[in-house]
């Protein structure tokens, strides 16, 4: 379905005739775009404070709003907007659902929701009645990891070790507090594109875990056939195929699903962050190879190329002990925790 030409000539005049976004009470002029997927955009905007004489400046601004953290608020007025195009019912209920979810977590390694706003508008031939809605985050304009380390292997550069434990700590920090809901939410979507890297001067770089839009409750009870080709066909539109967990490609018609699902893409994510890419996806280069059957049969291949020394092997061990097809085995999140703590700690020392 494409979008509605009311929302692309109103997208089309904000970004190239310098119109200005409401959220709520606040203002903000669009910059420039930072990335677009499917029927939502991302925006760099800026905060514009009417001159109101008022004491304070931004304080009549964002800076009023009692966010959940205060710092949040930048001293520039930037932050990144969110633009979705909704055109049915389903499309509506998914970003309300996004934004409930997103309300709900307080971390320094989640990516928080400051404001929200679904609107009205009218559209398509019928002039029915269709929505927009725009979210409101923090910016970090050095990228995810997904762009840190398509750069790198451009020039054949990997991340140090340290480096490489310092960002997975910090997404196991984000998704343990995720985890420790009661019931545990899972992100279902962990993955480098996901996950935005600050750069630091003198410090590891910052992880931050975005994107809520397929986190639910964790916890499944899988207990017919049907149930498990409805997990299966869900996993498929929310789950990155190359990072996505056994029991979402093939579910058992009696299963109990976890959390542990992200688990499995955090091993994923670990290695991408190591060699650039999912351990399963050298298959897609292969004749007559299936990335379902090299993610069920956990079948890890280590590149020939890689930084010099290569990674230890205690490091690759860490990613197999992650990637274990069987759920039930495989570990949970403080499990995991307590072994990067221990990996830190000797890569430190050395």
């Amino acid at each position: 379905m494409g979008c509605s030409f009311s929302g692309l000539n109103a997208l089309y005049d904000a970004v190239n005739g310098g119109g200005d976004v409401w959220i709520n009470e606040n203002r903000f002029r669009i910059l420039r775009q930072l990335g677009e997927g499917g029927f939502a955009y991302v925006f760099l905007v800026k905060e514009v404070i009417a001159d109101d004489g008022s004491q304070g400046g931004a304080a009549s601004g964002l800076a009023a709003k009692k966010l959940k953290n205060p710092s949040h608020v930048s001293d520039e007025g930037l932050y990144a907007m969110k633009k979705v195009l909704i055109q049915t019912e389903e499309q509506l209920e998914l970003v309300r659902q996004e934004i409930r979810v997103s309300s709900l977590f307080s971390h320094p390694n989640l990516l928080p929701l400051l404001d929200h706003a679904i609107i009205g508008v009218k559209g398509g031939p019928e002039k029915s009645r269709n929505h927009e809605a725009y979210l409101l985050f923090p910016v970090h304009l050095d990228g995810t990891l997904l762009d840190s380390t398509k750069a790198m292997q451009s020039k054949k550069e990997f991340f140090p070790t340290l480096t490489v434990l310092q960002i997975f700590r910090q997404l196991c920090a984000g998704l343990k507090h995720m985890h420790s809901f009661d019931p545990p939410y899972a992100h279902n979507d962990v993955k480098p594109g996901n996950i935005l890297v600050t750069n630091q001067k003198g410090r590891p770089p910052l992880a931050i875990l975005m994107d809520f839009g397929s986190a639910t409750p964790a916890k499944k009870e899988i207990r017919s056939r049907s149930e498990a080709l409805q997990l299966q066909e869900w996993a498929a539109e929310h789950c990155s195929a190359p990072f996505r967990a056994p029991e979402l490609w093939d579910c058992p018609s009696h299963a109990d699903i976890d959390e542990r699902t992200d688990i499995w893409s955090l091993g994923c994510t670990l290695y991408a962050t190591m060699y650039g890419v999912s351990p399963f996806e050298h298959v897609l280069g292969e004749s007559g190879g299936s990335l379902q059957l090299a993610v069920m049969n956990a079948q890890v291949k280590w590149p020939a190329g890689g930084p010099d020394p290569p990674y230890p092997e205690q490091l690759r061990q860490f990613v197999v002990w992650l990637l274990q097809p069987q759920p039930t085995v495989r570990p949970r999140i403080d499990d995991v925790i307590l072994h990067v703590d221990k990996l830190m700690a000797k890569f430190s020392s050395e």
